[in-house]
């Protein structure tokens, strides 16, 4: 961890660089470690041109929490696409955490669960009320 001087210090000589996501557009990122934070707020646009702007010698790191997507309801998460879009590409992993990786009060692991108990019941529940209207709709013809 670097301390806030050693961080300044990187920060002007431009070794470290803190850019927004527009800002990447027409960018090639050469030997470069580069994160994306708070991913799951990004557009499918985003995300690509994002993804695409690894140069040699770069790495990348993306992360974002599916669960607090700000993003207006009809649109997608680029980073929910990227994990559908991604799977079983060569060199590209990718990590779901859980409530067992939280570094918060243990409070926060059980408010998780309960959340993902909700959320399973919810799903549930639609797919069941999916189901029904498909057999009405069945005896209806």
């Amino acid at each position: 961890m670097l301390g806030p001087d050693k961080f300044n210090k990187y920060l002007e000589r431009g070794t470290i660089e803190v850019a927004p996501l527009a800002f990447m557009r027409g960018r090639t990122l050469d030997n470069a470690f580069i994160i994306l934070d708070e991913a799951q707020n990004t557009t499918p646009e985003q995300m690509k041109m994002f993804l695409t702007r690894l140069g040699f010698g770069s790495k990348a790191v993306v992360t974002g929490d599916l669960t607090q997507t700000d993003l207006p309801d009809k649109k997608k998460s680029g980073l929910l696409q990227a994990i559908g879009v991604l799977n079983g590409v060569e060199g590209i992993g990718h990590k779901m955490l859980t409530d067992k990786d939280v570094v918060r009060h243990e409070l926060v692991q059980r408010i998780i669960r309960a959340y993902d108990r909700f959320d399973q019941r919810e799903e549930e529940r639609k797919a069941k009320h999916k189901i029904k209207k498909e057999l009405y709709k069945k005896d209806d013809k």
